[in-house]
C-alpha cells in the first residue's frame, strides 16, 4: 500500500513539479530548458492583459469569498438548531451542491441567469424614466453570485463540523445568564468559530480564484486569470505561461495550508 500511495502521489505532483521547473526556463520553448532564468516571471508581471485578469479574479475571489462566508455562517448557526427530516433534507441539498460537476453548476448558473436578465430588463426598461435604463447582462455580478452560491455550500460544511465540536454547555450557560440569542451569539458562539470562519473564507477564496469551469459560462465580457491562462495555451504552451501557473499554485497552497492551521488552532483551544 506505501509503495501504491507513493506512485500514486507521484503520478500527482510529477507534472505539477514540472510545470515549476520549466517556469524558471531561459528559453523561449516550454518543453526545452535552456538554462534557469526567472525573466519570465517579470514579463508575466508586466503583461496588461495578465494583470487586468489577475485584478478581475482577486475582486471576485475577495468579494465573492466575504459573500459565502457571511451567509455560510449565518445558514450554518440556523442549521444547527434544526432537527429531523428538514435538517436531513438541507443536509443533502449542502453536500449535493460540492458533488455536483462545475459544468452543471455552470451550465445551470448560465441558464437561470440569462432567463432572469430576460425578465428584468424589459421590466427595468418600462419603469426606467430616462431613455437609457441599465440593462443586466454577464459580468461582475454574475461571477460574484455564482461563486458565492458554488463556495457558500464548503463554508457551511466548515462551520457546522466546529460547531458540532462546540461545547453546549457555553451557549446553556449563556442563556442562563440571561443573555440574548444575538448576545450569545456575539460573545460566545462567534469566537469559538471564528477560526472555521476565516478557514471558510480562505477556502471560498482558493477555490474562486482557480475556478475556470464556471467562469467560462457566466463572465460574460470580463476575463478572470484561469480563462486568460485557457485562452494563452490554445496558442501554445509558453514559459510565461508555466510561471503564472506556478505563482497561483504557491499563492494557493498558502492559502490553504493557512486554512488548515486556522482550523487546528480553533480545535486545540477547544
Amino acid at each position: 500500500m506505501r509503495i501504491y500511495a507513493i506512485f500514486v502521489y507521484l503520478f500527482l505532483y510529477i507534472p505539477i513539479g514540472i510545470i515549476a521547473l520549466f517556469s524558471f526556463n531561459a528559453g523561449r520553448h516550454a518543453s526545452q530548458l535552456q538554462g534557469l532564468s526567472t525573466q519570465w516571471y517579470g514579463k508575466a508581471l508586466s503583461n496588461p492583459f495578465v494583470m487586468d485578469a489577475l485584478e478581475t479574479s482577486l475582486i471576485v475571489a475577495f468579494v465573492s469569498a466575504i459573500c459565502a462566508s457571511v451567509f455560510g455562517t449565518m445558514a450554518a448557526v440556523a442549521l444547527q438548531g434544526i432537527r429531523g427530516p428538514i435538517r436531513v433534507v438541507f443536509d443533502l441539498l449542502i453536500y449535493v451542491a460540492v458533488m455536483i460537476p462545475g459544468i452543471v453548476i455552470g451550465i445551470a448558473t448560465l441558464i437561470g441567469l440569462v432567463t432572469l436578465f430576460d425578465q428584468l430588463n424589459p421590466l427595468v426598461a418600462s419603469l426606467w424614466p430616462t431613455d437609457a435604463p441599465p440593462k443586466f447582462s454577464m459580468g461582475y455580478g454574475s461571477l460574484i453570485a455564482a461563486h458565492t452560491l458554488f463556495t457558500m455550500s464548503l463554508v457551511i460544511i466548515i462551520i457546522r463540523a466546529r460547531l458540532a465540536g462546540m461545547d453546549r454547555a457555553l451557549t446553556e450557560a449563556s442563556s442562563d445568564l440571561y443573555a440574548t440569542p444575538l448576545g450569545t451569539f456575539r460573545q460566545v458562539t462567534l469566537p469559538l468559530i471564528l477560526p472555521a470562519i476565516l478557514a471558510g473564507f480562505l477556502l471560498s477564496f482558493t477555490f474562486s480564484f482557480d475556478d475556470f469551469i464556471i467562469a467560462f459560462f457566466v463572465a460574460g465580457s470580463e476575463t478572470t486569470l484561469p480563462i486568460y491562462v485557457f485562452s494563452s495555451i490554445r496558442r501554445g504552451v509558453t514559459p510565461e505561461i508555466n510561471a503564472i501557473g506556478t505563482m497561483v499554485l504557491a499563492v494557493s497552497l498558502v492559502l490553504l495550508i493557512t486554512a488548515q492551521l486556522l482550523l487546528r488552532n480553533g480545535k486545540s483551544r477547544t
